[in-house]
């Protein structure tokens, strides 16, 4: 017979939206028990954003170690070009995955949250089987959240295997491959593709689109082009990959232009980054009786499905499939739960790219504004002119801060910066944001010298029309 388990609030998902939501909800004293299928964490803390920005710092670490080879860089000589081992870095970058994984589990013990390893499976919208290794526990909520997050898009013409990777095979090598080809130029074929290129590999990118990054717009991406320039990797704008072919010759990547023109692009491995998919298969949830939009689960602005008492947040409800957005989520949907007046409403919701530049993106951009009729005025200002930038050698890339906001009253539509660091910057971004900030409060904050945090008041006084330092 399985165990049964009776429980104020089900959720399902360990990742960045289930987690927080069940410590949330432990917090607030409900009886909460959490079901997850792999490890605690879900793909961001597993195979995602911290593996995946440690080994770009491995990365980074190396490439800058070359410049020193011979006549040095800054007064530091190495006699000779230092050795690279992937198999280590994937070793240390493992420690850091088991040592958060051992942190959440340890918050949600804390929070008297229950943990079930196992696959859920719904029967109806309030009762689900978690087969575990010790066998079946049926579980009945009165409430649940769905956080299960997403999974790789598939090309159906090039499965994965031993040669073709997604993301999740990428952040577990052993070895750099001599030539990888990356399919797709989006923050996660970017982000993967300029890693492996900084660790010695022959990159080559295959994008769809008629540019990268997609997600920011063109005077953003304009440095992370001229990084790749320089380091001349070739970016296949307007080009679909075919398949993976093998011609006695050695493996290529066959791929076709907008114009129709084939074209075989030799290399070792393959790494598909085409995006991700809702984890909506498997679990039952055609039997919850919710109804979807598209390939999401539709909910409202409080991520209530249209089965009463089951939530859904994260990947599974739509754009922007980003962890902290999935983890607001889970915070506010658990103090509903608990009585509380919530609504998930934010100002902005920041983006982060961690390329050679990093790229932020937090509001409306210039277009965006116009695009909705807001009459703006933009203020940017370049890292070139920072001093605590160019001490870290970060402001000769190209990049700046740009302000965008209302021509009428000054108030800050949106903000965005390309450079070295700047993803730290981030929060600051979607602060002044979520607090409606205007240009003057920018430009009155005074900011530490020297920092670089000091390019966001400059950019502000540049909207308005008298910048100091630019």
């Amino acid at each position: 017979m399985s165990e049964k388990i009776e429980t104020d609030v089900l959720v399902v998902g360990g990742g960045p939206g289930g987690y927080v939501a069940a410590i949330r909800a432990g917090q607030l004293g409900l009886k909460t028990t959490l079901v997850e299928a792999d490890r605690l964490g879900g793909t961001c803390l597993i195979r995602g954003c911290i593996p995946s920005k440690a080994l770009i710092h491995v990365a980074a670490k190396f490439d800058e170690l070359t410049h020193h080879v011979g006549a040095g860089k800054l007064g530091i000589r190495l006699p000779q070009a230092p050795e690279f081992d992937l198999g280590q870095a994937v070793d240390w970058k493992e420690t850091i995955v088991d040592k958060l994984n051992t942190g959440v589990a340890a918050l949600l013990k804390r929070a008297k949250v229950r943990v079930v390893l196992g696959k859920a499976v719904f029967s109806d919208a309030k009762n689900c089987m978690a087969s575990t290794a010790s066998g079946d526990v049926a579980i009945s909520a009165k409430h649940v959240i769905l956080a299960t997050g997403s999974t790789v898009a598939t090309l159906p013409t090039i499965p994965y295997g031993e040669h073709v990777w997604s993301s999740t095979e990428a952040l577990a090598q052993r070895d750099v491959p001599k030539r990888l080809a990356v399919i797709g130029a989006g923050y996660i074929g970017m982000e993967l593709g300029m890693a492996y290129a900084r660790m010695g590999s022959q990159v080559v990118f295959v994008e769809a689109l008629d540019r990268v990054l997609t997600l920011f717009d063109r005077a953003l991406t304009k440095p992370v082009e001229s990084w790749l320039k320089q380091r001349k990797i070739d970016v296949h704008l307007n080009t679909r990959a075919q398949a993976l072919v093998d011609d006695g010759h050695g493996r290529a990547l066959e791929v076709k232009s907008a114009d129709g023109r084939l074209q075989r692009l030799p290399c070792d491995k393959v790494l598909i980054a085409v995006g991700r998919k809702p984890a909506t298969q498997g679990m039952g949830l055609e039997r919850m009786a919710v109804d979807m939009n598209g390939p999401f689960v539709k909910v409202d602005a409080q991520c209530r499905t249209s089965m009463r008492g089951v939530f859904a947040i994260g990947d599974l409800v739509g754009e922007p499939m980003l962890a902290h957005k999935a983890s607001a989520q889970g915070e506010m949907v658990a103090e509903i739960i608990a009585g509380h007046r919530r609504a998930f409403a934010p100002v902005a919701i920041p983006a982060v790219c961690f390329t050679e530049p990093e790229l932020v993106g937090v509001g409306l951009t210039p277009d965006e504004a116009k695009a909705q009729g807001i009459d703006v005025i933009v203020g940017q200002f370049p890292f070139a002119a920072n001093g605590r930038s160019l001490a870290m050698q970060a402001g000769s890339d190209g990049g700046f801060v740009r302000v965008t906001a209302r021509a009428d009253n000054h108030l800050v539509l949106g903000i965005h910066a390309v450079g070295a660091h700047v993803s730290e910057l981030s929060g600051e971004y979607a602060l002044a944001l979520e607090m409606g900030s205007r240009l003057e409060d920018l430009s009155g904050t005074i900011h530490a010298h020297p920092t670089m945090t000091e390019t966001l008041p400059e950019a502000a006084l540049a909207a308005l029309g008298h910048a100091i330092h630019a």
